[in-house]
């Protein structure tokens, strides 16, 4: 992945106007075809972002982005190897979009270089992962899926953004992840989207579908090499509800070169959570998970480890971790 090159003279768009021009102008980028649409529905960051976060920014769940910077992959379209896409006519993108904005992590830190995404260089806080559960391997993971029942709706429905997802990255080089994300941007409602950071900088969500409290999410991350492959070169995201039928996909997303040899089991992520009542009306969010090695055998006990909510986390409220070898509950 190539770092995002700073402007030092650059503007930060100012609100969701400054969006909808942005999308009358997609079609005017480079290349054949369509050019890709920058991603829809997103979180612009309030007032309550980090003060270095520029005005107009949103929230993904890699961080705070540009909004030029975070693009939508639509149902027939392909993210190809190189970074192009193609899309349902058959037409690929000449040139590779590319971010010119910086990025910051959930804490407001200047990202120079690589995903600060669960690693030591980024602490949870209550903006930003909160909680979660992970294991790592020698080799590469093959396969990991994961099931979940979308909570209900907060109590108290702001500008907070919630994220429940498995996912996968390369602890020895942390640049990218793959993760198929249960969404909540508030006043809401849930949804569910494909996402892959950063290439070039950039970021990458399927067509969200919307999803109701009850439903059943699948989350998939699979290679499309054959077995015994310690390295794949593109996978794919599924993030399916098996409550409607519907799904919604990330195809053929390139590598990069890095192994995926850290799993997440169970991600809770959030932004803008000043109150308790600002979490889902329940205390719990159970995934049911499984994980393959690189020949597609299901690992028995992963060793999963569990990253509790820091100590003095503000707002205080129910966190807490019950992990198992197959079943994590993340509490709030």
């Amino acid at each position: 992945m190539t770092k995002c090159t700073q402007r030092s003279n650059h503007r930060a768009l100012a609100g969701l106007a400054v969006l909808a021009v942005l999308f009358m102008f997609s079609a005017s980028l480079s290349g054949q075809g369509t050019a890709p649409a920058f991603a829809r529905n997103l979180a612009i960051a309030g007032p309550d972002r980090p003060p270095e976060v520029p005005e107009g920014y949103v929230i993904t769940p890699f961080g705070y982005f540009h909004p030029s910077c975070v693009f939508g992959i639509e149902e027939g379209e392909t993210l190809l190897a190189d970074g192009r896409v193609e899309h349902a006519d058959g037409t690929v993108e000449a040139s590779i979009p590319i971010c010119n904005y910086p990025r910051y992590t959930p804490t407001g830190l200047l990202v120079t270089e690589g995903l600060i995404g669960a690693s030591g260089k980024n602490k949870p806080t209550v903006d930003g992962w909160l909680e979660f559960v992970a294991a790592t391997t020698t080799a590469s993971y093959g396969e990991i899926t994961a099931t979940w029942t979308v909570p209900p709706q907060p109590s108290t429905e702001g500008y907070q953004s919630i994220f429940f997802f498995p996912g996968l990255e390369d602890i020895n080089n942390v640049q990218s992840i793959l993760q198929p994300v249960l969404q909540w941007y508030g006043p809401g409602p849930w949804a569910m989207a494909s996402w892959n950071c950063c290439i070039v900088g950039t970021a990458w969500e399927s067509h969200p579908v919307k999803v109701s409290p009850g439903d059943t999410i699948l989350g998939k991350i699979i290679p499309s090499c054959k077995k015994a492959s310690n390295y794949c070169t593109s996978w794919k995201v599924i993030s399916q509800d098996e409550t409607t039928g519907k799904e919604t996909v990330l195809r053929k997303i390139p590598a990069e070169g890095q192994f995926w040899n850290w799993a997440f089991s169970a991600v809770l992520e959030v932004y803008g959570v000043q109150q308790c009542s600002y979490f889902p009306d329940n205390n719990s969010v159970v995934f049911t998970v499984q994980l393959y090695d690189q020949n597609r055998n299901l690992i028995s006990d992963p060793g999963w480890i569990g990253t509790p909510a820091p100590a003095g986390t503000n707002p205080s409220c129910n966190y807490g971790l019950n992990v198992t070898a197959t079943q994590e509950t993340l509490e709030y």
